[in-house]
């Protein structure tokens, strides 16, 4: 089954993505602690992160051009951040670091028994973009606009220039926020975690909530990701279920797996691939990503994705 969508030509950028950027603080323990109880980690590491950072990040690994839109401190962790897209090539023409403001941090504690984590995070509010201040001139320069919606109100705006100027619009969301029923109609890919459907509607069983959600919103694909188990989608009225593939080596850490999912899915759609073949992709580039510790320490190039996809 193809994608139902009309990828523009003559684009400045392939993806521009508008949303989270972190620094994570990665600790790693033997076993998940017990409430009010004492364990010694085994390793300690900083990396950079955030949902549509690390995406752009992956996009451009593949070979395809990026912009990164969004807001950093002026700190240290900032420079970090910053730092860490310029030099994987990610444009950041629409990204500023904001006086007096923290970069977003997270602390992520990962069980070494089968690399799931918890994940503990702030974002300073000064970094928040209002709806005047939504860089729209970004979104025309794309082939696909993709976003978080932590920032609704600039976010509507920006989805609303993207489906003016025949943008593709994809989200990552995984929680409900304010008026985010005014966002979602605007999402041509819909991907969420799978409890996402469950918390806006209350629907536990997956098909009846992607078929809801597809009903109520008109999105053209609505779909979640299931961690090792892989991916559901709903592309018109068929479901595509995509089996996870095993991670090389062992999974060492899950954090940015559904970001590395949203890589392969856009890299497809964007390299003419079926939704199957796409869905596959996504599936490879997330168990790749989950080889080491970090949401972008893993994030695999043409060949490597080529190599697990034979």
């Amino acid at each position: 089954m193809q994608f139902p969508f009309h990828v523009p030509a003559d684009r400045k950028f392939d993806v521009v993505g508008f949303g989270t950027n972190a620094v994570d603080y990665l600790i790693q323990v033997p076993h998940y602690p017990a409430f009010n109880s004492k364990v010694e980690l085994t390793e300690y590491t900083q990396a950079a992160g955030g949902e549509v950072a690390t995406t752009m990040a992956g996009l451009q690994r593949l070979g395809l051009k990026t912009c990164y839109v969004g807001r950093f401190g002026t700190d240290a962790a900032g420079d970090f951040g910053m730092k860490t897209l310029s030099d994987k090539g990610v444009d950041l023409t629409y990204a500023e670091q904001i006086e007096g403001a923290k970069t977003q941090i997270a602390f992520i504690v990962i069980d070494e028994r089968n690399g799931e984590r918890t994940v503990i995070w702030q974002r300073d509010k000064k970094l928040s973009f209002t709806e005047k201040e939504a860089p729209l001139k970004a979104v025309s320069q794309a082939k696909v606009f993709h976003f978080t919606p932590h920032d609704v109100q600039a976010c509507i705006a920006m989805a609303k220039r993207a489906k003016a100027d025949g943008v593709i619009v994809s989200s990552d969301i995984d929680n409900v926020f304010d008026r985010i029923e005014k966002l979602l109609p605007l999402a041509d890919m819909l991907i969420m975690s799978s409890e996402f459907p469950v918390k806006l509607l209350g629907i536990v069983d997956r098909r009846m909530a992607l078929t809801e959600l597809r009903s109520r919103y008109g999105c053209e694909i609505v779909g979640v990701t299931l961690g090792e188990s892989g991916s559901l989608l709903l592309c018109g009225d068929t479901f595509i279920e995509t089996p996870g593939f095993p991670v090389p080596g062992g999974c060492k850490d899950t954090t940015g797996a559904g970001d590395a999912f949203r890589v392969g899915l856009i890299y497809g759609l964007l390299k003419g691939e079926s939704v199957e073949n796409a869905a596959r992709m996504a599936n490879a580039v997330a168990a790749l990503k989950c080889r080491a510790v970090g949401a972008r320490t893993a994030l695999p190039d043409i060949k490597e994705l080529s190599d697990l996809l034979i």
